[in-house]
């Protein structure tokens, strides 16, 4: 499968569908959708550093979500995935894209706004070079 240049620059995360994440219609339950997102971003941004013995980034936090439903997410035995990229990064902040999909469709388009933010100070501050060299990986380049 060739790749094209905008995958490059995303994130993607497999998951399979569990019992507990169908509601009583027969299909994922619109919740379960914000969950497969915070997964996705736990392993962009913590799993997949670690493993790759890097330093996670740290302290952030969401301070919006949007989510659109395509179509309905019915059980399956296929993995599906969360493919992840960052639209816009500045100074404290950043936004994230995702599709939640298989190879045939798209079941939901969400975007996410993250600040970074210390704990300890209970405030918002910037990200570190090293935060914004992590980020900007999953930034496409502009021709």
């Amino acid at each position: 499968m060739q790749r094209t240049p905008q995958a490059e620059y995303r994130h993607v995360y497999e998951f399979s569908i569990r019992f507990g994440d169908i509601d009583s219609q027969g299909h994922v339950n619109n919740v379960k959708f914000l969950g497969y997102l915070e997964d996705a971003r736990l392993e962009m941004f913590h799993g997949d550093p670690v493993r790759k013995g890097d330093e996670p980034v740290r302290g952030m936090v969401i301070s919006r979500h949007e989510i659109d439903y395509r179509l309905p997410l019915l059980p399956t035995v296929y993995p599906i995935r969360v493919e992840t990229w960052v639209t816009e990064a500045r100074a404290a902040s950043f936004k994230l894209a995702y599709e939640v999909r298989d190879d045939e469709n798209v079941y939901a388009e969400a975007t996410s706004t993250l600040v970074a933010f210390d704990v300890a100070a209970n405030r918002l501050r910037r990200f570190t070079p090293e935060e914004r060299e992590f980020i900007g990986r999953y930034v496409l380049p502009t021709a």
